[in-house]
C-alpha cells in the first residue's frame, strides 16, 4: 500500500477508537446501529480517496455528486460554530466536511485531466432548486439553521443520481467505485433500521428524516441487487444505458 494512504488509515484507526469510546458511553442498540452507520459512512469517503489517490485519476466519478456532497454538509453542521454535543460528534463532522472538499479538490483541481465531463452532465440545478424550496415549505422551525439543516437532508436523499446517472451512460462502473457506492447505500439504510427502532422504543419520529431517508434508500435499491449478484461474484457492474 502507498505510504501517501497511510494518513487516511490512521484518520480511519483515531475516528474508530473514538467511535467505540462513543458506544461504550451509550449502550442503546439505536446508539449501535447510529455507530455503524456512521463507519460505513466513513468506509465510503475513505474508499473514494484513497482509489482517487491511488489511481491519480477521478474517472468515472461524478464530479457533480462530490459538490452536492460538500454543499450537504457544509449547510447540515453549521452548528458547529453555535453548539458542541461531543468529542465524537464534532470529529465526525469536521472529517465529513474535510473529506468533502478534498475530493472536490482533487477532481477538479489536482486531477483535473483524468475527469470526465462529458458524462457527468446531470442538470443538478434541477436537484437543488426544488429542494431548496421543499427546505423552505416543509421544515421544523422557520429559522435559518434549521432550514439549512432540512435542505441537507432532503439534498443528501438525491445526492448520488449524477454518479448513477453517469454510471448509467458509461454502462459501467469499477470495482472500487462499486465498493464506495455500497457502503454509501448502507450508511443510510442502518440509519433508516436506526429511526425505526427509536420510533418503536421510544417513541421519536421526525418525518422529514425518515421521509429523505426512505427516498435515498430506494435509489440504491437497483444498486445493491446488481452489486450482491456481480460484483460479489467478480463480475464487473453495469447499468443498462
Amino acid at each position: 500500500m502507498s505510504t501517501r494512504a497511510f494518513p487516511l488509515l490512521q484518520l480511519g484507526a483515531v475516528v474508530l477508537a473514538t467511535s467505540l469510546s462513543h458506544v461504550a458511553h451509550y449502550s442503546p442498540f439505536f446508539h449501535f446501529l447510529k455507530l455503524t452507520g456512521d463507519l460505513s459512512h466513513l468506509a465510503a469517503i475513505i474508499i473514494l480517496l484513497l482509489k482517487i489517490w491511488k489511481t491519480r485519476s477521478c474517472a468515472g466519478i461524478s464530479g457533480k455528486s462530490q459538490v452536492l456532497f460538500a454543499l450537504v454538509f457544509t449547510t447540515r453542521y453549521l452548528d458547529l460554530l453555535t453548539s458542541f454535543i461531543s468529542l465524537y460528534n464534532t470529529t465526525m463532522k469536521i472529517i465529513y466536511i474535510g473529506c468533502a472538499y478534498a475530493t472536490v479538490y482533487l477532481i477538479y483541481i489536482k486531477f483535473k485531466a483524468t475527469y470526465d465531463g462529458n458524462h457527468d452532465t446531470f442538470r443538478v440545478e434541477f436537484l437543488v432548486v426544488p429542494v431548496g424550496g421543499l427546505a423552505f415549505l416543509v421544515n421544523h422551525d422557520f429559522s435559518p439553521l434549521e432550514i439549512l439543516w432540512t435542505f441537507s437532508i432532503y439534498l443528501e436523499s438525491v445526492a448520488i443520481l449524477p454518479q448513477l446517472f453517469m454510471i448509467s451512460k458509461t454502462g459501467e462502473a469499477e470495482t472500487i467505485t462499486t465498493h464506495y457506492l455500497f457502503f454509501l447505500g448502507l450508511y443510510r439504510a442502518l440509519y433508516l433500521i436506526n429511526w425505526i427502532w427509536r420510533f418503536y422504543f421510544e417513541g421519536f419520529f421526525d418525518m422529514i428524516a425518515i421521509v429523505a431517508g426512505v427516498v435515498q434508500t430506494i435509489l440504491y435499491c437497483d444498486f445493491f441487487y446488481l452489486y450482491v449478484t456481480k460484483v460479489l461474484k467478480g463480475k464487473k457492474l453495469s447499468l443498462p444505458a
